[in-house]
């Protein structure tokens, strides 16, 4: 196994030439394209990993499947749905459009910003600190280690040029979706997305989707089974923005994709998977992340739709 993920690295690394990291976040842009990090966990706690898996990034847009599976499990399925729905979009993930055109008037899915936003306005708490300070705890079970912490400097970067999630928080203000204030709701979500892990924490918490809710280090139940079924078939259907139809086509697995260059999959019973690339594509999905996924999938045979 290990040779086969440091052969999938080195395949991937001169992809990254083809991308750049994100740039509307400047905290992002600094980062070092040619980084390829990959990981996988099996059913029996076991990690494999090559290149810069143990490599700390904010996971952005990662950490809605993490949230929603933290809100799911303290608030409630009802509690979500009834102000997310659960349709994928085919648009951009900062898209506002569909707000203002849909007849449903609430965001189309929890793994766009609008949706995701949303989400952050349920979590539970009484202050911003809080909130995130359970969200980490509730991501440090998943992953394995009680030390999640976020990185200041991004989420300082990301407060300071959001204007379009602004614009997205205050249009949601306006449908009476938000439990809390907007800027209390953005200042959550900001932390949420700051969130500092690697490929192998995302690989540690894919297991666990992958086995249904039980972390197969230690048999620990972290989520209901409905929960993370309910995560997974959303990953599969939205996880990666308006690429998802062709990473369903590609690799054939639900996946959860961030513009920090991460993304986490999982594969029913068999393995969670991380990656770790910040050259995106157009579409902000890592290109090296997305090139493994589907080379891994063809290897060990794991597409499962």
């Amino acid at each position: 196994m290990h040779a086969l993920l440091e052969t999938l690295v080195a395949e991937a690394r001169p992809l990254t030439a083809r991308g750049k990291p994100a740039s509307y976040i400047p905290a992002l842009a600094a980062a070092d394209p040619s980084l390829v990090g990959l990981a996988l966990a099996d059913g029996e706690g076991r990690i494999f990993e090559a290149g810069e898996a143990r490599k700390r990034f904010t996971i952005q847009s990662v950490s809605k499947a993490f949230a929603l599976a933290y809100v799911l499990e303290e608030r409630g399925a009802n509690a979500v749905f009834s102000r997310v729905g659960m349709e994928p979009t085919g648009d951009p993930f900062n898209s506002i459009i569909r707000l203002e055109t849909s007849s449903i008037r609430k965001p189309f899915n929890p793994m766009i910003n609008a949706g995701a936003i949303v989400v952050a306005s349920l979590l539970p708490g009484r202050d911003v600190a809080e909130r995130a300070k359970g969200l980490r705890a509730f991501v440090g079970r998943a992953v394995g280690r009680p030390d999640v912490g976020f990185d200041l400097a991004v989420r300082e970067s990301e407060d300071a040029t959001a204007s379009r999630n602004r614009s997205i928080a205050w249009f949601l203000n306006e449908l009476g979706l938000l439990a809390t204030e907007v800027e209390e709701t953005l200042d959550a979500y900001f932390e949420q997305c700051a969130m500092l892990l690697d490929a192998a924490d995302l690989a540690r918490a894919g297991s666990v989707l992958a086995f249904d809710g039980i972390a197969p280090w230690s048999g620990e139940r972290i989520l209901a089974t409905r929960t993370a079924r309910t995560v997974k078939s959303l990953m599969a259907t939205c996880g990666l923005y308006d690429g998802s139809g062709e990473f369903g086509v590609e690799a054939g697995v639900p996946a959860k994709s961030g513009v920090g260059g991460g993304i986490m999959a999982a594969v029913k019973r068999r393995y969670g998977i991380g990656t770790f690339g910040p050259a995106l594509d157009p579409r902000g999905n890592s290109i090296a992340g997305l090139y493994m996924l589907a080379r891994l999938s063809d290897e060990l045979d794991l597409f499962a739709l």
